[in-house]
């Protein structure tokens, strides 16, 4: 005896998984390019000096060399230490609600993780790189 898949008022049960995702990203994409193209229409249209300078807290911007000045690496490196510990500390959120199911095997990993992240913080603190000069 044949088996027939099982449908119901025409429609296959089984929704491929992806479907929800795809619109997702279409919709992101849509919203991304519709911002874009409105921002062309909409953005200013005559510049002068006041509305191009950078605004400092109400202090007059000092002038800046011709071709735009060069930023120390510092402010680059902090942003990227910022940037590295704070996203491994999210990491840490899951562990914490699930900590009670995870018992011992829960536990070595959180300690080896944290020792991952303790090392380079550890090394950069060592080399001076959280001193602000």
């Amino acid at each position: 005896m044949l088996k027939r898949p099982s449908i119901t008022r025409g429609v296959p049960r089984a929704v491929n998984v992806y479907t929800p995702i795809l619109v997702l990203g279409l919709l992101a994409f849509g919203f991304a390019a519709f911002s874009v193209i409105l921002a062309t229409f909409t953005g200013p249209k005559r510049y002068n000096r006041a509305k191009v300078d950078a605004y400092e807290c109400g202090i007059e911007a000092t002038p800046q060399p011709m071709g735009g000045g060069r930023f120390p690496v510092k402010y680059y490196l902090t942003a990227m230490m910022f940037i590295i510990f704070d996203i491994e500390l999210v990491f840490l959120y899951p562990w914490a609600v699930a900590a009670d199911q995870l018992e011992v095997f829960g536990l070595v990993a959180i300690v080896l993780f944290l020792v991952n992240l303790a090392v380079p913080y550890i090394y950069e603190w060592r080399r001076g790189g959280l001193e602000w000069d």
